[in-house]
């Protein structure tokens, strides 16, 4: 099951609480690049590709209900 069938089972409010969770981590990585203990800099392109996807699946999921 690929990253994307995931976030399509989750509710709004799941996908709020992982978008939050993503942005967090993209503030640690961003500082972690800064500082250079950064290990993976490719997981930056990553995380922000998933909030992308987490703002696709909601705004998609509130155009249903209304």
């Amino acid at each position: 099951m690929n990253r994307t069938s995931e976030l399509k089972t989750l509710t709004v409010e799941e996908l709020k609480q992982e978008e939050l969770n993503l942005k967090k981590e993209l503030f640690n990585l961003r500082f972690q690049q800064t500082t250079g203990e950064i290990e993976n800099p490719m997981r930056i392109r990553q995380v922000r590709k998933d909030i992308a996807r987490v703002y696709t699946i909601v705004s998609g999921k509130l155009k249903v209900k209304n």
